[in-house]
């Protein structure tokens, strides 16, 4: 086996940090709206079970998100350690919503944090209650602008080139805001931290019925859960289908990769369930599947909005397909070259002081900008992402989110009928699907970042160009450290969760 390059230690550490990170966040995310949900009843009522039953899941957000801060401020500087040439590149662009989220999302949620943690019997109900859906709004604040940051990269819009520079620039700061890429990523990430979160209360709710313990302020927190999960799981299984319908517009090979497909057509099916065949390469004429399971029409309709649609596959896409008009990776590499090749021709130019010579570079240069990105591939073949590792963590997330939905709809109604307790299996189901939410979400993670290689920015920068040049031994290093340090973090909080799990409701009066 060959060994790692720098580069690959570089996206092993990034991968390992963004994976422990996303651990953390999306229970920030939703626990602070079902905490917030959980107050306002109490304010309402006066009902001092729903003050306590807040309190509870108070401290269990409060460990939650100290442990998740560490992680997200070490993923933030390793853009400047191990992806400087990345930085330097786009960071007039990423940077602009990295420094909002911290100015103006972070800030809010962590002042008001404070008042909503610290705050009780000093501060006025209603004011706490103000607090503590200001946390869970500048929380969700914080997601929507790292996730503006990171649609950019899959959909770059809203920039030019500067080749005095060698630079992007932003031109349109609303439209980097407003990518319609950016702003669904947005709300599918944010909505499966809702999910998990919801899967969260109801197994540790159902571990208290079991446990014949605090048996109303379980039911009371499974009920407001339930509810919660239910509305957004559908939600997820609305914006996951607009997705789908973005990725087809700015990233169809992903979407080949998430299907498996290789030869595109018209009336495409989607494949619900299948086993890739691992010696299928591009441009044979073997079936990627050993098995499969496929609905009829329901990619073309996916992608496109019409059963009658042509989604192009992966040979398609690397090998171009005239009839469809589809440009051939390797026309966009010669691109990629003429552009490449100009911008050198302009820098020497400029240095000379030949102006005409250097608008000529300028004109050739813009024409062929979109396809700069090509000219750091070897071979066409290199612009094909991991096709197995998408393919799978894409449908076990699709089958997870099925799963979610089906659960929320059964424990929904129980809970109304007062009859959950009745159900002791379903009980155990509900506690052993708690880490189910955190095992699609980070195959959702997966399928968006792996199935955008080799990119850093689509069809601009590859993330090998995109890296640092550093000494492997370094990497190596902070890579160890980083494991170790948040393997100890997920242990601490796991055992500080159960220590304050099983003391229960009322030490948290």
């Amino acid at each position: 086996m060959a060994e790692l390059a720098s580069v690959d230690w570089s996206r092993a550490q990034f991968a390992l940090t963004a994976l422990y990170h996303f651990l953390f966040v999306p229970l920030t995310l939703g626990l602070s709206f079902i905490i917030a949900i959980m107050e306002s009843i109490y304010v309402k009522t006066g009902n001092k079970e729903w003050r306590d039953i807040t309190k509870f899941w108070l401290k269990l957000f409060g460990i939650n998100f100290a442990i998740g801060v560490a992680t997200g401020i070490i993923m933030e500087f390793e853009f400047g350690t191990n992806w400087a040439n990345y930085s330097w590149f786009v960071g007039d662009i990423f940077g602009a919503p990295l420094a909002i989220e911290g100015l103006l999302a972070f800030f809010m949620e962590s002042t008001f944090f404070a008042v909503m943690f610290f705050g009780w019997d000093k501060v006025s109900k209603k004011f706490h209650l103000i607090s503590t859906w200001l946390v869970a709004i500048g929380s969700n604040l914080s997601a929507l602008w790292i996730l503006v940051a990171n649609g950019w990269m899959q959909y770059p819009i809203g920039m030019k080139f500067n080749p005095d520079t060698a630079r992007m620039e932003m031109e349109n700061f609303f439209e980097v805001a407003l990518s319609p890429v950016g702003i669904i990523k947005f709300l599918h990430t944010v909505t499966s931290g809702y999910v998990i979160s919801a899967l969260f209360v109801i197994g540790i709710s159902a571990w208290f019925i079991l446990k014949g313990r605090h048996l109303v302020m379980a039911k009371k927190s499974m009920i407001v859960a339930t509810s919660f999960g239910l509305i957004t799981s559908l939600f997820l299984l609305f914006s996951g289908d607009e997705s789908g319908y973005q990725a087809a517009k700015a990233q169809p090979m992903k979407l080949a990769a998430m299907e498996g497909l290789y030869k595109g057509d018209t009336r495409q099916g989607l494949v619900a369930m299948g086993i890739l065949d691992p010696s299928k390469k591009p441009g044979d004429d073997k079936d990627p599947f050993l098995i499969d399971l496929e609905v009829p029409y329901m990619l073309s309709l996916l992608g496109t909005r019409s059963i009658e649609g042509f989604i192009p596959g992966i040979d398609d896409l690397v090998y171009g397909n005239e009839t469809h008009g589809i440009e051939s990776v390797a026309s966009k590499m010669e691109k990629g070259k003429i552009a490449a090749d100009a911008l050198k021709i302009y820098k020497e130019a400029k240095k000379s002081g030949d102006t005409q010579t250097a608008q000529d570079a300028a004109k050739i240069l813009d024409e062929n900008m979109k396809f700069l990105g090509y000219n750091y591939l070897d071979k066409p073949e290199d612009a094909i992402p991991p096709v197995a590792t998408t393919f799978y963590s894409f449908h076990l997330m699709v089958t997870l989110g099925g799963y979610f939905i089906a659960l929320f709809l059964v424990v929904t109604y129980l809970c109304m009928a007062n009859e959950i307790e009745n159900f002791p299996k379903l009980l155990w189901l509900c506690v052993l699907s708690i880490p189910l939410g955190y095992i699609a979400a980070e195959a959702g993670w997966i399928v968006a970042e792996v199935g955008r290689q080799p990119w850093a920015i689509q069809d601009l920068m590859t993330v090998g160009v995109g890296a640092t040049n550093l000494a492997d031994t370094n990497v190596k290093i902070s890579f160890t450290l980083f494991a170790v340090l948040f393997t100890t973090l997920l242990i601490a909080e796991i055992k500080i969760m159960s220590k304050q799990i099983k003391i229960g409701f009322e030490s948290h009066v």
